[in-house]
């Protein structure tokens, strides 16, 4: 099959769609198909362009067996949604203008949202390439934006849900990553039958436990030999909630307990204010590093935090960082509800309700006493996550998918 998957966010720019959908086009590849990637230049989350990229109209790469065509489009930070949007037109028109002609004939196009604008041109090159078109959602865009009062304005509101559902009934298949979202999109008139949840999932080759914890990264973490690092690496945004972790912090401040908080995104200056504010001197800040050293830094750390605010439909979110540090055998203390909170459960981790401070740091002081218990919690969290959320099994089911789509 030739296959074309339409993205605004791509490797070498971190994040959980740049990890599954990279991971996905090397084993489609390793299967034996023709795979392209259309994307634009990195820039996410920070708006700075690499070098490499930098004034380039189109680049065309190879990485692990397949194409990636990179068009222009406005580099911004991830902050303030005129200069985001921007950011999103943009490549929709790029994407088309600059890549129309250079991703081929393919048979099918997978594109992942959010945004709209990113399914729009992946619609277009489907339907002027006579393509089955398959729809990925992986946040439930524009509806959570709404809940965390992003979009307040009722009639804007109305026009993005209408775009929302004249995507998902152009689609040939709906692919989500969550039950919650395969619900939500039910209930609005998409006929189940379209609609597939395939999960995010890890590459077990690539998060492993280690034997040996590497000194070296835990001082740049902030943390002595005998002190219990604990971690938060992920986005900085408006969804993690993550001044509750330094809030939960701040009632750690007597104990040998050091918090890390590895990432970058929108609310990572309002995070550094809380921490000065509160003089968490347990607290070390840190820029995002890229996914080659993720695994390094989750094999450093004690317990692992995973963090969503609490907001009723994030009941349907599953934050991917969770398969990650499952698969590294690493603890995990989970301040989230829902979906996300069933599946930490089942893995054996502690779950705590979300944006609670001290319920955060009573869970994280308890676990932080019982080294057997986080030995015991790394052991099953990594037999749970390699049975259920092993990646090149979730990368085959969407083959499956996809073959299927074809085949009608």
């Amino acid at each position: 099959m030739k296959i074309l998957i339409v993205t605004h966010y791509f490797p070498p720019e971190i994040g959980a769609p740049q990890a599954r959908l990279s991971d996905f086009a090397r084993m489609w590849a390793d299967a034996g198909h023709e795979v392209t990637v259309l994307t634009g230049m990195p820039n996410h989350p920070t708006g700075v362009v690499p070098p490499q990229y930098h004034r380039r109209l189109r680049v065309i790469e190879r990485s692990d067996g397949y194409r990636i065509v990179r068009t222009w489009l406005y580099a911004t930070p991830n902050e303030g949604i005129v200069k985001k949007t921007l950011g999103h037109l943009s490549f929709m028109v790029s994407s088309v203008i600059l890549g129309w002609r250079r991703v081929g004939r393919p048979d099918v196009v997978v594109v992942s949202s959010p945004t709209f604008f990113a399914i729009g041109s992946a619609w277009l090159i489907a339907r002027t390439k006579r393509a089955r078109f398959v729809v990925e959602v992986r946040d439930l865009w524009p509806a959570i934006f709404v809940q965390l009062g992003v979009l307040t304005n009722r009639y804007t509101i109305a026009v993005l849900e209408r775009l929302e559902l004249a995507a998902y009934r152009a689609a040939d298949a709906v692919v989500v990553v969550t039950d919650g979202f395969r619900d939500h999109i039910a209930k609005r008139g998409i006929p189940e039958s379209k609609i597939v949840t395939i999960r995010n999932g890890v590459d077990l080759d690539r998060f492993s436990p280690v034997s040996e914890v590497d000194s070296k990264t835990r001082f740049r973490l902030g943390a002595s030999d005998s002190d219990v690092l604990v971690l938060y690496i992920g986005a900085h945004g408006i969804s993690q909630g993550i001044t509750s972790i330094v809030e939960a912090a701040a009632q750690l401040v007597d104990t040998n307990i050091h918090i890390a908080l590895v990432g970058e995104g929108a609310d990572k200056q309002r995070v550094l204010d809380r921490v000065s504010e509160l003089g968490t001197s347990n607290v070390t800040c840190l820029p995002g590093v890229p996914r080659d050293q993720v695994a390094a830094v989750l094999a450093a750390s004690d317990i692992c935090l995973v963090p969503l605010r609490d907001v009723p439909l994030f009941s349907a979110f599953i934050p991917s960082k969770i398969f990650e540090i499952l698969a590294a055998g690493r603890p995990i203390v989970g301040a989230v509800r829902g979906e996300p909170a069933a599946i930490l459960q089942e893995a054996g981790a502690i779950v705590v309700v979300p944006e609670d401070p001290a319920a955060l740091a009573s869970a994280i002081r308890t676990l932080a006493a019982n080294p057997a218990q986080r030995s015991s919690m790394s052991v099953q969290g990594r037999t749970y996550v390699s049975e259920h959320f092993d990646r090149r099994m979730l990368a085959q089911r969407y083959l499956d998918l996809i073959e299927s789509v074809l085949a009608r």
